[in-house]
């Protein structure tokens, strides 16, 4: 059996619909499990069991502190191991991402898969598209951003679903294979072109400090992945492209600039509501 782990996020809701929309049987495992899901948290030993497990995708733990994450990956690859599991698919970062705050958590956990043992692909995923066009900042008639003009090689989260699913239902043909998953490089202006509004640039540091002063919710960690991210793509580090992503999907990916324009327009939307 197929396990997709964080399945009631969106990238795992997406990679179990991909695999059922393939007729691939597959279940997901949750820490807030609903009724077609089971418990499977990595914070609990108890409920980490994969005995009935062929193929787990593990979708990265994130929004936590590096040690955290890199623990709860830890935790679930020695269940994987001592339970018999056949194939681990692991959601890592885009190479081009080395930069960005959240990469150590994704790098030592490609370590612990290549070192459990157990046959592996690592699926290194772009940025979303749907993030892009969220991170921008409704102000007045027009949008804002820390991005300049800097371009993002973004990825619809739909293809990234489909690339795991594809991987997922035939792994041993994509065994010790790392997959680079990024798009079609976008622009902050290219986004609010398709909104037919003005985008305007802001500094670094006023970015931050709107997400220190400005934004309730976050927790201490996210204020600087959220600005690694925006100086990755301000200084050219996040455009690159490369082949994988369409290869492995048999066709052209998605286009990220459609998504990262509606992921806008609803961020819009809700900040009216």
């Amino acid at each position: 059996m197929i396990l997709v782990t964080g399945a009631n996020g969106n990238l795992g809701t997406a990679t179990l619909a991909a695999l059922r929309a393939r007729g691939v049987v597959a279940a997901g495992g949750s820490r807030t499990p609903d009724e077609g899901t089971r418990r499977l948290d990595f914070d609990d030993p108890a409920s980490l069991d994969l005995a009935d497990v062929s193929t787990l995708v593990l979708i990265s733990a994130g929004y936590a502190e590096d040690d955290q994450v890199v623990g709860r990956h830890a935790a679930v690859l020695d269940a994987a191991v001592r339970d018999g599991v056949r194939h681990v698919v692991y959601t890592s970062l885009t190479g081009a991402g080395d930069h960005l705050g959240f990469a150590l958590a994704h790098r030592a956990t490609e370590r612990l898969v290549r070192a459990s043992g157990l046959p592996w692909t690592i699926l290194r995923n772009g940025l979303y598209a749907e993030l892009f066009g969220g991170l921008l900042r409704w102000a007045g008639n027009g949008v804002e951003s820390a991005f300049g003009d800097g371009a993002l090689a973004a990825v619809a989260r739909e293809d990234l679903a489909e690339a795991a699913a594809i991987v997922a239902a035939d792994p041993a043909r994509h065994g010790g294979r790392v997959y680079d998953l990024v798009g079609t490089p976008v622009t902050a202006g290219q986004v609010a072109d398709r909104l037919g509004v003005p985008h305007r640039t802001v500094s670094l540091g006023e970015y931050r400090r709107r997400l220190l002063e400005e934004t309730p919710g976050l927790l201490p960690f996210q204020p600087p992945m959220l600005a690694s991210i925006a100086t990755a793509v301000r200084h050219g580090f996040l455009h690159g492209t490369a082949p994988d992503l369409a290869e492995l999907l048999g066709r052209p990916a998605r286009d990220p600039l459609a998504a990262a324009a509606a992921a806008a327009a609803a961020a819009r939307a809700q900040a009216y509501v």
